[in-house]
């Protein structure tokens, strides 16, 4: 079958899928079918309609809730997860902090686009990163609702020994006001991943810089006004299997005692690491009583700011940050009592799907102890306390890590100096950082799912998991990039 057909085929699916769930919002007979909407408006009417309901409402977005109101306000809409679900029913994803201080993933379902759009329903699903529910496919290719209580592994982003996967790195470049220059995670093999660049698609000469002190590979452009709109692309082949601990003779174990820019030896880390680990004999019971601690104090919350750097002293003071932030606070109070720990940084790849999106880069730490390193995800455990034991000694075989630890020194680097840490690109023009951001993307090859059942891929191109106004489902539909929640 072709593209094309299978595209088509793919698309009438969903379509037939919708007309079952959704009757009352689909055309009536005899009319035309509904124009597919542009995710641009999209966000424009979820954008519109959160912003009225706001200034109608003294300042705050109200969604009823478990019984109460919340009181909310925008933060961001998450542009990877809007979609057309066809049959004149669209779906959007906002983040909204409320005046009682979570974040709140919220999903909206509207009709009426491309005219003036009706928001038909509006639901919780996240309360700071922590799901309120998961999603699984069926084999029909609908998604239903499951309760995270009841939801197995797998949906909640864990496969277990081993996975297999495409991982598509893209950068489209921004205006350039003056020359640029350009750095990019290479990610290499090791004994838990092995990586092989399928492709590299750049408009400009292009080598690769070595970065010692951690073996990284970066990636270098010199980029011109010529190469503005332009798109860099990597495509891996990438084999991972799962961490757990791992034996390593070390030599240089103080390296992993020594402070970093924004992970830094303070008398208050030190100060809160003894107190945790009080009656604590050894290094491993220390670093578990400080995993818990740092899941117990701090709320996963990527608004504000100050966030998303891996300030240890940001995350202390605010109580709150994405998955760097919660790892330069663990390091931190490892090192302050003399347990070594390390960053590394790349993606995890949904566990529930097969191709898709990716919402940005993940992070994860390791510490040293008994003779071995032992991955922990305190981020993730913190969203999902019942993995919360699996995450202290794990990493999922889901995964890819495109660069490992801090403070990265390359040459030729950036004016500014050596790089945070390195999953996002780095941009300079003119000698000045200028943000930009990558889309990650991710592509399986049919396999044999977690219940011994063939879950297939997509025919075609990647396609787009997005959810049906019905509450307990949703459908598949082709599209050139998908999402994962």
């Amino acid at each position: 079958m072709s593209h094309s057909r299978r595209k088509t085929h793919l698309r009438r699916a969903a379509l037939v899928l919708a007309a079952a769930l959704l009757p009352s919002l689909l055309p009536a007979a005899g009319k035309p079918a509904a124009i597919e909407v542009s995710t641009e408006r999209i966000e424009q009417a979820i954008q519109s309609h959160i912003l009225e309901a706001t200034r109608a409402g003294d300042g705050h977005f109200r969604v009823p809730f478990q019984g109460n109101v919340l009181e909310l306000e925008l933060v961001r809409v998450h542009t990877e997860y809007l979609a057309d679900l066809g049959g004149g029913v669209q779906f959007a994803c906002v983040d909204l902090v409320g005046t009682d201080g979570p974040v709140y993933d919220v999903d909206f379902f509207m009709k009426g686009l491309p005219g003036p759009a009706t928001v038909t329903q509006t639901t919780v699903h996240k309360i700071d990163g922590q799901p309120l529910y998961a999603w699984d496919q069926k084999d029909d290719g609908t998604w239903v609702r499951v309760p995270v209580t009841e939801a197995p592994d797998r949906l909640l982003g864990v496969i277990r020994g081993e996975d297999r996967f495409e991982f598509i790195y893209r950068v489209k470049l921004p205006p350039l006001s003056g020359p640029g220059r350009l750095w990019i995670p290479l990610a290499q093999s090791d004994g838990f991943q092995t990586v092989r660049v399928e492709e590299i698609r750049a408009p400009a000469s292009r080598r690769e810089l070595d970065e010692r002190a951690h073996g990284n590979k970066v990636l270098f452009m010199a980029l011109g006004p010529e190469d503005v709109g332009s798109t860099v692309e990597i495509r891996y082949d990438v084999r991972r299997l799962e961490k757990s601990a791992y034996a390593a003779a070390e030599a240089h174990l103080k390296v992993y005692l020594a402070p970093e820019a924004l992970v830094p030896t303070t008398d208050n880390f030190r100060k809160i690491a003894r107190e945790v680990i009080k009656g604590k004999p050894s290094d491993l019971m220390r670093a578990r009583a400080l995993y818990d601690h740092v899941i117990k104090k701090l709320r996963y919350a990527k608004y504000g700011p100050g966030w998303g750097r891996g300030d240890a002293v940001y995350a202390c003071d605010a109580k709150s940050g994405n998955c760097s932030d919660f790892h330069a606070y663990f390091i931190a109070l490892a090192r302050a009592v003399g347990i070594p720990a390390r960053f590394a940084v790349g993606a995890a790849i949904p566990s529930e799907r097969d191709d898709g999106g990716i919402d940005g880069y993940h992070c994860w730490a390791e510490f040293y102890a008994d003779g071995k390193w032992w991955p922990v995800d305190v981020s993730e455990a913190d969203k999902n306390a019942r993995l919360a034991m699996y995450y202290f000694g794990h990493n999922p075989a889901n995964r890819i890590e495109l660069s490992r630890g801090r403070d990265l020194v390359v040459e030729p680097g950036p004016a500014s100096g050596p790089i945070n840490f390195l999953a996002q690109p780095v941009l300079e023009v003119a000698g000045k950082p200028v943000k930009i951001k990558a889309d990650f993307s991710f592509r399986r090859e049919p396999r044999e799912n977690y219940e011994g059942r063939t879950r297939p891929a997509a025919d075609g191109a990647t396609s787009k998991i997005v959810k049906t106004a019905a509450s307990d489902s949703h459908t598949l539909r082709p599209s050139s990039l998908g999402a994962g929640r």
